[in-house]
């Protein structure tokens, strides 16, 4: 039987993108499944990620077609690696930009040993308390819809594995740290983590997926790059 245009799609594709800012994880897969489906002239293709990026994060994303959603478990369940900035001194809701800063703190007394030290001591199993502003469900619900309704209720910590932090450099009042971890790790909440240590406030300001699994940027396609290849 020939392949009809678009059947190995249906039969199952791995795709991997680098997801730009402000784009939410699900926007790039209602943007992949219509440009697939425009194309081959598909109905119904099945199309989903495998791990979810905030809206403010760029990077890494995977994306599976057909009968290789099927496979998005296992996908997403591999390690992780992040570049990340965190910014000392102040907080926010959602511990990143989305929200305005709520508190100031002092940062002055914080040293570069200091912030060696406390990373140090983050890495490891560890019981990680998600954002309120997070897609954890709770009872059935996305934890950031109950949220932005001002219904906010502190999560229950979940167990994750921080198997590396590495500083990259510190200009206060701003850190920049390579993070690998594990699935589930919330690196708002380890921004947060790192000012309550270091006796001041952190939130998230820049964050970059460059690792999941075995799967890295360096083959990844914009959506613009995968728009072209298809058209």
């Amino acid at each position: 039987m020939d392949i009809v245009p678009g059947q190995e799609y249906l039969d199952g594709q791995i795709l991997v993108f680098d997801k730009p800012y402000e784009w939410t994880s699900f926007y790039l897969v209602k943007k992949v499944r219509g440009a697939l489906e425009r194309r081959y002239g598909l109905k119904k293709l099945k199309v989903g990620h495998a791990g979810t990026l905030d809206p403010l994060a760029t990077g890494l994303m995977i994306i599976a077609t057909g009968k290789s959603t099927k496979r998005i478990d296992e996908l997403q369940a591999g390690e992780k690696e992040y570049l990340a900035t965190i910014r000392l001194g102040a907080t926010t809701p959602g511990f990143d930009l989305e929200k305005e800063i709520d508190e100031v703190f002092p940062y002055e007394h914080i040293t570069l040993e200091m912030i060696t030290d406390t990373l140090k001591r983050m890495t490891g199993d560890i019981d990680q308390i998600p954002p309120v502003y997070s897609a954890k469900k709770v009872e059935g619900e996305r934890a950031y819809e109950k949220a932005r309704r001002g219904e906010y209720q502190e999560l229950e910590p979940k167990r994750i594995n921080i198997r590396e932090i590495e500083l990259l450099g510190y200009s206060a009042p701003e850190v920049r740290v390579r993070i690998v971890c594990s699935r589930g790790t919330y690196i708002r909440s380890i921004a947060r983590d790192l000012g309550l240590m270091l006796g001041s406030g952190g939130h998230l300001t820049e964050l970059r997926r460059t690792r999941s699994g075995d799967f890295t940027l360096v083959n990844a396609l914009t959506f613009e790059e995968f728009q072209k290849k298809l058209f």
